[in-house]
């Protein structure tokens, strides 16, 4: 009996994780829009909110093609965290490359947020 799979308990948690992944991108999604959307700076809180749900459930998607999306989220974060400090200087010495940069970091984290939310709509692993 041990061999036995009760389906309807992994739809409830794939539908679970689901739930939890929307919510990670709404978060994710308003902060993204927020940086490339002059004055509309919603505050870290949210991302470190989505950040945290996806470090909490991502084991919880072990095994599943949603881990993907955790994992993504996740490197999106980590990785717009380390441009924005490396690129953090250029505001210090000229406005305008700085400016820029963070323009384009925040137009790249838009891109892998709503990029994320296209596979995950279509129910699609993301490949790194």
């Amino acid at each position: 009996m041990s061999d036995i799979i009760d389906i309807a308990d992994q739809d409830q948690r794939a539908e679970g994780l689901m739930a939890w992944g929307w919510l990670s991108y709404a978060l994710h999604l308003i902060v993204a829009l927020g940086a490339v959307i002059p004055g509309a700076q919603p505050g870290a809180l949210l991302l470190v909110i989505a950040l945290i749900i996806d470090l909490v459930k991502r084991s919880d998607a072990a095994g599943t093609w949603q881990a993907s999306h955790f994992s993504w989220r996740i490197r999106t974060v980590i990785w717009a965290g380390v441009l924005y400090i490396v690129t953090a200087p250029l505001w210090l010495l000229f406005f305008l490359p700085g400016w820029i940069a963070w323009c384009l970091i925040s137009l790249w984290f838009l891109y892998r947020i709503v990029r994320g939310m296209v596979a995950m709509s279509n129910r699609r692993a993301l490949n790194a």
